[in-house]
Parts: structure tokens; C-alpha cells; sequence
């Protein structure tokens, strides 16, 4: 019987961190982030970082592992994440991933192997200065089959395929090893909303986020001398940030998140008040 793991995933502002607090109490957890801007330090409020207090002791892994001004990826993340799962299932505990970035968290449950190019700095930088739109057309020259199945809206992600079509000629497709292969069986729960629900709850959260000071951290970062593209890579909330920007930025990010998890046959969705549902499901397949 393989050992499982919980993943708790779906849009942003849904309240995935409150409950993968309650289930790590429920079934003697401890929580992994998978989110790729919550690696930083000092990107807590405009990333939605889970406090301390809200933590309610249970131990967190996967947040401020890196300063801003260094670079962080899915590789170091899938590396990291395998070995805080394996530590945890040998101290006796269950493992509860727990995150928005459909890509972190595919890199770890589906066995991808993953391109090693590294950074080119240069080459970033003057990608930066394009729009989503100018780098989409160079990704289609490069590498029209990566472009065809690409989020065609995250210049992040848009940079980073230039980045490796530049030095492969192309981006491989991402191999998944032989689910025979995997050493886990990984537990899915997708949260799920009515779409005016979940943009009320975004918009209560981008109010707390200038509330709580979005502001004065970014200036704590520019202070640190975080050079503007490096902001711009951060997301909306960090470049040029108002209400208005940071609200819709939220709700269409949380499109792309949504689209991006549909695809996973394998996640199991539930509302989040569904507290009892989701216990009934986590039950049995601890059983199997």
C-alpha cells in the first residue's frame, strides 16, 4: 500500500490554507506550500501568506526560502517539496501540499521531469521590456507546439519558455514517470465557488491586502533595491499596484488557476464549508 499525501488546491482567496490548518489537526498534518511567489521573503501581504497565528502551530514548510533577489523554480521547489513529504511520512505525520501553482504542485504529484536550464539574466531582462503579447510572438517562432498549450497571459511563464526554447531549440515536453512508479498516492481536494462568491471573497482580500500595507512593502523592496522587472515578475500586486488593478488582476488570475486545475481528472471538488464531505473522502482513501 502506498503512502498518501493530501493536496489541497484551487483559486486564489478560496481559503486553502484555513483548511489545510484544520485537516493537519484532524489527521496529525503538517502543511507544505505550493506557491511560487511564497518561497520569497518579504512577499507576505501581497502574496496572501499564511500569519503565524493562523498557522495555529501547525508547522508550514515551502515559505521564505529564498530572498527576492534571487531566483527561484519549479525544479529546486519539486526537489524541495519530495523531501520535506518523505521526512514528514517518517516522522509518523501526514503530508498536506497546499496551493494555488498548478505547476509546483504537477511537478510533484505527477513525476514530471522537469528541463534544467538555468536563468539568463540578460535575457530576461530585455524580455521584460516586451509585453505578454510581443513575447507570445517570439514564443511562436521558437516553438509553435509550446505556444499552442501555454498560458498565453503569464509573461512569467511566457519568459521562462523562451528561456529554454533559446538553448534545447525547443521545450521538451514534460515526461511523467509511470504512476506504477510513483511512491505516493496523492489525496486531491479541489475548493470550488460560485464565480460571485469567489470574486466577493477576492475582493474582501485585495481590500485587507492595502489595509495591511501592500504599499509600504513594496517600498521595503525597492528599498532593498529589488531592480522593476524583478516587481513586474512578481505579479500585479507588486508592479504599479491600486485597488482597481489588484482586484481584476486577482480575478482573472484566478481564471487561469481554475482552467489550469479542470484539466486534473484526479482532483476531487468540494466547496469549502464541505468540512464533513471532505473528512468522508480523506477517510476512505486512508483506508485503501
Amino acid at each position: 500500500m502506498k503512502e498518501k499525501v493530501i493536496v489541497i488546491l484551487g483559486p486564489t482567496a478560496i481559503g486553502k490554507s484555513s483548511l489545510a490548518v484544520k485537516i493537519a489537526h484532524l489527521y496529525n498534518g503538517e502543511v507544505i506550500s505550493a506557491d511560487s511567489r511564497q518561497v520569497y521573503k518579504y512577499l507576505d501581504i501581497g502574496t496572501g501568506k499564511i500569519s503565524p497565528k493562523e498557522m495555529n502551530g501547525i508547522p508550514h514548510y515551502g515559505l521564505d526560502l529564498v530572498s527576492p533577489k534571487k531566483t527561484y523554480s519549479v525544479v529546486l521547489y519539486q526537489k524541495y517539496a519530495l523531501k520535506k513529504i518523505k521526512d514528514i511520512l517518517k516522522r509518523g505525520k501526514t503530508p498536506i501540499i497546499c496551493g494555488g501553482t498548478g505547476f509546483y504542485i504537477d511537478a510533484v504529484t505527477q513525476n514530471l521531469i522537469l528541463p534544467t536550464v538555468p536563468a539568463n539574466l540578460i535575457l530576461r531582462k530585455e524580455l521584460n521590456k516586451n509585453s505578454t503579447e510581443e513575447n507570445y510572438k517570439i514564443l511562436v517562432s521558437l516553438d509553435k507546439e509550446r505556444a499552442n498549450n501555454i498560458d498565453a497571459k503569464n509573461n512569467v511563464r511566457l519568459i521562462r519558455a523562451i528561456e529554454i526554447a533559446k538553448v534545447l531549440g525547443k521545450v521538451p515536453s514534460l515526461a511523467v514517470e509511470p504512476p506504477s512508479e510513483s511512491k505516493y498516492e496523492f489525496i486531491k481536494i479541489g475548493l470550488t465557488l460560485p464565480q460571485e462568491d469567489l470574486y466577493k471573497n477576492i475582493e474582501k482580500r485585495v481590500k485587507i491586502m492595502f489595509k495591511s500595507g501592500l504599499l509600504s512593502e513594496i517600498e521595503t523592496l525597492k528599498k532593498m533595491k529589488i531592480s522593476t522587472d524583478k516587481l513586474r515578475e512578481f505579479g500585479f500586486e507588486y508592479f504599479n499596484p491600486t485597488l482597481e488593478s489588484v482586484t481584476s488582476g486577482s480575478k482573472k488570475y484566478a481564471k487561469r488557476q481554475v482552467t489550469w486545475f479542470k484539466r486534473d481528472k484526479e482532483i476531487n471538488w468540494f466547496e469549502p464549508k464541505n468540512l464533513k464531505e471532505i473528512k468522508k473522502l480523506i477517510n476512505q482513501k486512508l483506508k485503501s
